[in-house]
């Protein structure tokens, strides 16, 4: 007699005990689990047991006692038999390639969810399983302060991920949500570098612009700066010519600036965690490296790399000392230290938000554009828009209850 395959669904109010009682049962008739889930939505407990019985003449005894089983417990049992052939078929699907998106926001709407799964749909793409990442929102909690994240894991071949890429940047930017598009290898829960651009990511302001508003040349800086940051000129005659403005500048402002400073939201928690995790932590940055060095203080990062201004009695001489590190600089900068630390470069995050990031972005196995500028966001693979600098944790598959 042929061995049977029978999928049992259990659905009902969530209580303790039912995963026991049920398989209690199945372990007197000798089933063997060939695949197992379980998840509680509200109270609300949905078992799924795939089982193969040997001998399909005990399997009438083992329903019934399972249909009583489940009675006594109030839940609601659907048994489903399946085919050697369904079962093989079943068994070749766990050979396509995975991956995962993850959705990210303030807040997430049904109609967020509804535009992603349609286009995972239309790529022959099977959602396997969705799983919250933050945690469940406090109403009281005003919406600006809110964190609402769902990681969806998916499975199936897809001949052109360029495309879907492509589409999910274009709901992400219709929506107003963060969407990441990830494969799921080895590789994406096992980060261990992460190099972070500084001024306008790490830190909420451009520090260059901060001198500039002391010396008296605000207004041109910052025009310079916005053309650089957008791709408009090179990065390293924009640096030249902000930095030339800066002449006779009492260089005690930087301890004023560095007093003032506004760090990015979620800074403290991203890094804390990493650092936790034995991450190692690189600023690579277009900035200066007196405002580096305090972060370095501050966060405990590794690596700080970034520019130094020329001082003269005192005062800023309106050069700088060194090469500038500038984009090309800070591609080579990232390879470097993941060599040094024997780092795979598919284990390297890179983040930043301006057009001299996008070498860098390039190089990580996971680059991430923050809050940036439309030409970068379009370049990069993945983008933040929505929440702070620890959003990060929930691209790399962390949830909010084991932070705590």
């Amino acid at each position: 007699m042929e061995r049977e395959f029978i999928l049992i669904n259990v659905i009902g109010f969530d209580k303790p005990g039912v995963t026991s009682a049920v398989t209690e049962v199945l372990g007197k008739y000798d089933a063997y689990v060939q695949d197992i889930g379980q998840s509680n939505l509200h109270h609300q407990l949905n078992l799924s047991i795939l089982i193969r019985v040997d001998d399909p003449s005990q399997s009438g005894d083992m329903i019934k006692e399972v249909l009583f089983c489940c009675s006594r417990l109030e839940m609601i049992v659907r048994f489903t038999p399946l085919s050697e052939e369904e079962y093989a078929a079943w068994v070749g699907r766990q050979e396509q390639e995975r991956y995962v998106i993850t959705l990210l926001a303030r807040e997430i709407t049904a109609r967020h969810i509804a535009r992603v799964a349609a286009l995972v749909a239309s790529r022959q793409l099977n959602i396997d399983n969705i799983l919250r990442l933050s945690d469940r929102p406090n109403m009281e909690t005003p919406v600006e302060k809110r964190h609402s994240c769902m990681e969806f894991s998916l499975r199936g071949n897809l001949p052109d991920r360029e495309a879907l890429q492509k589409e999910l940047l274009e709901v992400s930017r219709e929506e107003g949500i963060d969407i990441s598009f990830q494969k799921d290898d080895m590789f994406r829960r096992n980060r261990r570098l992460i190099c972070v651009d500084m001024d306008s990511t790490f830190i909420q302001t451009e520090v260059i612009d901060e001198l500039a508003m002391r010396a008296g040349v605000g207004d041109e800086v910052k025009a310079i700066t916005l053309s650089a940051m957008r791709g408009e000129i090179d990065f390293k005659e924009s640096f030249t010519r902000r930095v030339a403005l800066l002449k006779g500048l009492d260089a005690s402002v930087q301890q004023d600036i560095i007093d003032n400073l506004p760090i990015t939201e979620g800074a403290d928690r991203l890094f804390g965690v990493l650092k936790k995790c034995g991450f190692k932590i690189a600023i690579l940055s277009g900035g200066f490296t007196f405002v580096g060095k305090y972060l370095q203080q501050r966060f405990g990062v590794d690596y700080v790399y970034a520019n130094e201004l020329e001082v003269e009695d005192g005062k800023f001489t309106g050069r700088y000392l060194g090469d500038v590190v500038d984009a090309k600089r800070k591609a080579e900068l990232l390879e470097l230290i993941a060599q040094v630390e024997h780092i795979d470069l598919a284990q390297v995050i890179a983040v930043g938000d301006g057009a001299n990031d996008l070498n860098m972005l390039g190089k990580a196995g996971l680059g991430i554009a923050f809050h940036a500028k439309p030409k970068v966001k379009e370049s990069a693979n993945q983008a933040i828009s929505t929440v702070g600098l620890d959003g990060i944790l929930y691209f790399l598959g962390f949830k909010d209850a084991f932070l705590k």
